[in-house]
Order: C-alpha cells, then sequence, then structure tokens
C-alpha cells in the first residue's frame, strides 16, 4: 500500500487574514486625523449662507484679534487658486461670487479648534445676492444665470475641454450607433418612460481629514484622499509648486464609495501653513460631509426603445440630465460627466440607438463619484423600463432579458462589439437559482434586473524586494481604503512564488517613496495592481531561476533581490450580473420589506475569499439604502438632511437575506482569470425592488427611494380609478 502525500491547499481557496485586519481591530491603526505634528493649528472655514451672490467685502480684522488666532485668509489671499480632478473651476476661497450654501469664502488657523470656530464666526461677509437655479432642465433655458461667467480661466487636465453647447453645462455627449430611424420604423411597439433618482451620500464612516505642513522646500500632506498622487498633481497645479515637492501622504482611510477621490481643504491648508509657518489640520464634521462634500449626482432620465413582437430591441434613445452642482471639480473623467453616462441598457444587443447625457451646473452642492457612478440611476430606470415592456408585451421578464442579453460578436448600447459575454449564462443561472413553482404568498412579488460593470482600467507599477531573511517586501503606493488591496496583492505574489503569505509584507508608500498609481477606484485595484504583482512576482522568480537556486537559497546569497512589477489594463471588459428579489407588501400601509434575495455575479477568479462576499454583500446592501431610503434632500439650495439622524442608511436589522451564486470559471485580465467585484453588487438593487412591488401589488414607483408613502398613493389612486373608471 502506498500513500501519498494530500496536495497542499490552494492558496486563493483559503480565506484570507486581512494584513491590517488587527491594527484595525484594536485600534492601532492609524487614520489622518489621528496625526499630528508639533505646533499644529487647526482651521475653521466660512461658508456662504447664500446659494449664488457676489462676495462685495470680507471684514476679518476683528477675528484677527482673537485669542490662539494666527491667520485669516479670504478668497483675495489665495486667488486664482481653484481646484479640481479634471477641471479646476471650485475656488478654494470664493473672492468674486459663491454659487452654492455652504461655498468657502474665508479660513482661520488657530491654536485650537474652538478658537478658530469662534474667528470664523467673528468673520463679516457682504453679499449681494445673485439669482439662483436649481434645477438642471431650469439651468439649460436660454435666460438662466449664468452661474460660471471665468469659465475661459480654469485649468483642464488632458488636452482641450470638450465643448459646451450652453454655459451651464459641465459635460455633455452623444453616442449613436446603427440606424435609430429605422430602427423605430421596424418596431412591432415603442415605449417610452421617465424616472428620476435623486441625490445620495456616499456615507463613509470616516468624514474628510487633512494636514499640511511646509519643510524647507517640500509640502508634506497627510490625507484621506485615496489617490495620492492625483492629489498631488492636482496640488501643484493649485498651489503652484513642483509636484517633486509635494509629498503626499495616505494612511488608512475609513471608508470611501467613490467619495474620497475629491479633496476640499488641503489647498486652504497649504496657504496657512505658509502664512504661518506651522502645520494646520483639518477634520471635517458630518454636517459638512452632508452639506459640501461631492454626492452622487440626481438625475432625470427618459428612455424611448423599440421592440420587435418577441421583444427584442430593435432601436434605442435616451435622454440623461444629471444634476452637477456648483462645480464639476468632483469629476475625474475627461468628458465631466459621472463615468459610464450613456450606458443604459448595459449588458444587452442594441443594434441601433442615440443616448444623449449631460450634466448641469446648479447652485446646489457639487455632486462628483460614487459607487459605480451614473450606474444606479441608469439602472434604476433601464430594468424599470424594461419591465414595463415585458408586462405591456405580455412577456416573462426574464425570457425578455434572455431573448435581448447580449452575446459574443454583438454591439451594446454604446455600439461597443463585445468579443466574449456571459450574460446569458448569468440569466439563466438566475432562473435555475430563483424559488420556483408554488403559490405565491398574496401581496408577495418577485423581480429581477440585470446589468454589466466594466472592469477596471489603469496603469501601475510596484517594487518587490528580497530580503536576506527569505521575506518578501511589496511597495506599493495602492491606498488602504477598505477593500482588501495589500491583502490582495500578498496573496498574489506568495501563490505565484509558492510560498506562505505571511512572507510577504505589503508597504504603502507616500508620493515621495512608492511608484506612481492611479488610485483607487474604476474597478481597478484587483486588475491593475494585481497584475502589476503577479509580474513583480514572475520577474523574481526568473532572477532566482538564472541563479539556480531555490528562493530560500537565492535570499542568503544574493539579498537584496530588487524588481519592479508592472500591471496595466485596457480591454473593453465587462462583468455582468443579475438580482432576483421577493418582496412582501401591505396594502394598507404601503409599507413593505424584501424577503428574499439573489444575486447571481460574474467575479472570475477570486483572490480574496472573504473578501469578494464582503464587496458583494456589502454593495447589496449599499444598493439596498439608496433604492429604499436614502435622498438627500435639498430645498432652495439648503441641504436639509444634515446628520446621520435624518439622512437614513441601513444597518444591519435592515439587511434581508441573500443568496450569492459566483460564477469563477470564467476568466478575466486579472491575475490568474480575476475580474472586478467591487462595484457590481449595488446598481441594480432599486429596479429588482422596484419590478417586485409591480408584481406584487400592480403599482410601478418611477423615483427613489421606493417608501411606503409613494407605494400607498398609488395603491389609493388604483383604488379611485377601479372604484370609478370615469
Amino acid at each position: 500500500m502506498t500513500l501519498t502525500k494530500p496536495a497542499a491547499p490552494d492558496l486563493l481557496e483559503t480565506p484570507e487574514w486581512r494584513i491590517e485586519g488587527r491594527d484595525k481591530v484594536t485600534g492601532a491603526a492609524r487614520y489622518a486625523a489621528d496625526i499630528a505634528r508639533p505646533g499644529m493649528l487647526h482651521a475653521a472655514f466660512v461658508g456662504s449662507p447664500y446659494p449664488h451672490a457676489r462676495v462685495v467685502s470680507v471684514d476679518a480684522e476683528a477675528a484677527r484679534t482673537m485669542p490662539g488666532v494666527r491667520a485669516v485668509l479670504a478668497g483675495a489671499d489665495v486667488r486664482p487658486a481653484r481646484f479640481g480632478r479634471r477641471l479646476q473651476d471650485w475656488p478654494v476661497l470664493a473672492w468674486d461670487r459663491v454659487r452654492f450654501i455652504g461655498d468657502r469664502v474665508a479660513v482661520v488657523a488657530a491654536d485650537s479648534l474652538e478658537a478658530a470656530e469662534a474667528a470664523a464666526a467673528a468673520v463679516a461677509v457682504e453679499y449681494d445676492e445673485l439669482p439662483a437655479v436649481f434645477d438642471p432642465e431650469a439651468a439649460l433655458a436660454a435666460d438662466a444665470p449664468m452661474l460660471h461667467p471665468d469659465a475661459a480661466e480654469y485649468t483642464y487636465f488632458g488636452g482641450t475641454r470638450p465643448p459646451r453647447g450652453h454655459p451651464n453645462v459641465q459635460g455633455h455627449v452623444i453616442h449613436e450607433h446603427g440606424d435609430v430611424a429605422v430602427g423605430f420604423e421596424n418596431a412591432a411597439a415603442v415605449f417610452e418612460h421617465e424616472f428620476s433618482v435623486p441625490r445620495v451620500h456616499q456615507a463613509y464612516i470616516e468624514p474628510r481629514a487633512s494636514l499640511v505642513w511646509i519643510e524647507g522646500e517640500t509640502v508634506h500632506v497627510v490625507t484621506t484622499n485615496k489617490a495620492p498622487f492625483a492629489l498631488r498633481e492636482q496640488m501643484a497645479v493649485t498651489i503652484g509648486v513642483p509636484a517633486a515637492r509635494i509629498v503626499v501622504d495616505t494612511p488608512h482611510v475609513g471608508g470611501d464609495f467613490g467619495g474620497k477621490g475629491l479633496s476640499l481643504d488641503e489647498f486652504a491648508l497649504y496657504f496657512l501653513a505658509r502664512a504661518t509657518g506651522r502645520p494646520v489640520r483639518s477634520v471635517l464634521r458630518y454636517a459638512d460631509e452632508l452639506q459640501i462634500s461631492n454626492t452622487r449626482h440626481a438625475a432625470r432620465i427618459r428612455l424611448r426603445t423599440g421592440v420587435d413582437r418577441d421583444g427584442r430591441i430593435t432601436a434605442h434613445q435616451a435622454r440623461v440630465v444629471f444634476d452637477g452642482g456648483a462645480y464639476a471639480a468632483g469629476k475625474p473623467v475627461a468628458g465631466l460627466l459621472p463615468g459610464g453616462p450613456t450606458l443604459t441598457l448595459a449588458g444587452y444587443h442594441v443594434p441601433a440607438a442615440r443616448v444623449e447625457a449631460v450634466a448641469v451646473y446648479t447652485n446646489t452642492l457639487p455632486a462628483g463619484h460614487a459607487r459605480a457612478p451614473s450606474q444606479p440611476q441608469l439602472t434604476f430606470a433601464a430594468e424599470s423600463h424594461l419591465d414595463l415592456i415585458a408586462r405591456a408585451m405580455q412577456i416573462d421578464p426574464l425570457e425578455l432579458r434572455e431573448r435581448n442579453a447580449i452575446r459574443a460578436g454583438e454591439t451594446d448600447v454604446d455600439g461597443a462589439v463585445w468579443h466574449d459575454s456571459l450574460a446569458p449564462r448569468v440569466l439563466a443561472t438566475l432562473r435555475a437559482a430563483s424559488p420556483s413553482g408554488g403559490m405565491a404568498a398574496r401581496d408577495n412579488g418577485r423581480g429581477l434586473a440585470f446589468s454589466a460593470r466594466h472592469v477596471g482600467r489603469g496603469k501601475t507599477s510596484l517594487t518587490l524586494t528580497l530580503a536576506a531573511d527569505g521575506s518578501i517586501e511589496v511597495l506599493t503606493g495602492v491606498a488602504d481604503q477598505g477593500g482588501g488591496a495589500h491583502t490582495m496583492i500578498q496573496r498574489v505574489v506568495a501563490r505565484e512564488l509558492g510560498i506562505d503569505a505571511a512572507r510577504v509584507r505589503v508597504r504603502q508608500g507616500d508620493t515621495g517613496h512608492a511608484n506612481v498609481d492611479p488610485g483607487v477606484g474604476g474597478s481597478r485595484v484587483t486588475p491593475v495592481a494585481g497584475n502589476a504583482a503577479l509580474d513583480g512576482a514572475r520577474k523574481l522568480k526568473a532572477r532566482i531561476a538564472e541563479l539556480g537556486k531555490t528562493l530560500d537559497q537565492a535570499a542568503r546569497i544574493a539579498a537584496p533581490l530588487v524588481v519592479t512589477g508592472e500591471g496595466e489594463q485596457n480591454e473593453h471588459l465587462y462583468g455582468v450580473y443579475a438580482y432576483s428579489i421577493e418582496v412582501s407588501v401591505d396594502r394598507e400601509t404601503g409599507s413593505f420589506r424584501v424577503v428574499d434575495a439573489v444575486l447571481v455575479a460574474d467575479v472570475g477568479t477570486v483572490i480574496n475569499p472573504v473578501a469578494v462576499r464582503g464587496q458583494l454583500e456589502g454593495g447589496f446592501v449599499f444598493g439596498l439604502g439608496q433604492a429604499v431610503m436614502e435622498e438627500l434632500h435639498i430645498e432652495d439650495g439648503r441641504v436639509t438632511t444634515t446628520n446621520l439622524a435624518d439622512y437614513k442608511i441601513p444597518t444591519i436589522a435592515d439587511a434581508p437575506p441573500l443568496r450569492l451564486v459566483l460564477i469563477t470559471d470564467a476568466p478575466g485580465p486579472g491575475p490568474f482569470g480575476a475580474k472586478s467585484a467591487g462595484e457590481l453588487a449595488n446598481p441594480a438593487v432599486g429596479a429588482a425592488i422596484a419590478n417586485a412591488i409591480d408584481a406584487a401589488v400592480g403599482v410601478r414607483v418611477m423615483s427613489l427611494p421606493i417608501t411606503a408613502e409613494k407605494i400607498r398613493s398609488l395603491l389609493r389612486t388604483k383604488e379611485l380609478r377601479a372604484a370609478d373608471p370615469e
């Protein structure tokens, strides 16, 4: 009898230990607000009480003489400094006009936060109020107030700013392919619907914090910004200091969800540090976050789709109007729109389409990026629209989606050809995974939603060093915003080299030490940084092979061995996913609850098994919040939900049962065939719930959030019509 040693388990199939986990659960992890410097001052800002006004004068004399005050700066002291990720249209401090309530006109540095806030309250600002515009459509009118008459002065990164047809337009794009007119002429039926989605906040737990000091010729910045190298480049332009003399350090980030790519305070802190010669720190309160930070865009979406007798799409037309708020500074993409703004029917074959998207300036707080930018808005509209078509055509909603799901060689709504597609398989898997048969409980209904999310693109590099003790250090510029990026890098290197993960140490460097990285965002970290880690491990393996030694032998005789791993992903690829959600509705009150949810997700090879479940489950709850409770209320330009008691987000008590079905055997472009998962789960939740409510009680909610009040109102209208058909 021969005994064989069992094969060691594949590292990727083993639940991971998070690199930063112990520090976070013990409280040892340092966040930006935890970091202090000797002699540090504290900052407080003066914000506008008006949504649109000229700044006539700023009188800071009383504030400057108050105890503990070291500097007071107004817009005239920093002019013409503006900031922004792609378009620098947001003044560090407003000097001529304010464009939303909370727009900053002055800043104080003092020995204590209390002293700074008292001095800020003593700054007297005279305003001349101007006409304000709060509705994007109204802002596009010929006689609308022009909010940015000085737009020609703005810095635009990456070439020339795209043309605009109206001065209040931030960005505008039209994607058109195929013969749309013929497609509608040949349709058996044409359907048109309009939907709306309000502003929502990313609701990260950690508010923004930053610390700036000047040491010799070097500007040091500690920040919650998840893209430190991008911030370095933006600051260089804003403050007029070469990027090589700016060192940006992002410690642990306490949540992001797309919101921490934009910095608000660091620019003003630089001017205070320069004026005082001392470090200056700012830590926002959540009331600040909800009133001035970049939120998800509100949107109005009108969809028009033609279908043949079998429900197959023949043509599609859409117009999407995004409320961009007072500034476009929070948007990093070239078109100055939230990412993917024309992907209305994402994941479907659309032979002819014309989709127009526009982001508009209004006198409200600026909008920017949030988890899966633009897709919760577009997917709610598109998947609700398709369900309405299915019901009108008397076609099973899942069958309609299966008939239209994009296949290899077909064009999507943007006119791009998909060379491969798991869309049919995901829908078939959802059909098999969803409960079927038997009688559903009265006033219960099941709704579906399907969509696609691009696999992240970008380019980065990192450094691997083999030490004499056989350990490997990976130096990366990728920030830790809670997604498990450093653990992913560790596991990729360890698996490729066939060593225990504990032998791989991942160290995040600041911009003065690490290689350039584009930052966390766009679902790029695993496909891009993961491939850089894999490339570095393979290069190190090749160097060791050249020596004719094992890793440990090479460590003893040749350490340190240093290699640079590079990763790039620019393919036009998508991950697809689908929901089946059951709700139970109380007709008397309109209240409802989710009683069952199934998510089928195409994730490719899983690197971090625990993290991928966390991303998908967390994404579902994140989407649930936007679907049923979250709305940043704005009245006459003023945010009225100024705390997390008024602005509701889901808690564990709100989380319903969720079953995950992962498709992992269809490889993607990331290391070992990985894809992206971070933004795959949240966009389609709202549509699935709206569709389920319609299936349960026969009413259609056309706006988010879906509330008991909206459902009860629709039910009441339905009852009245049934009682009096005339």
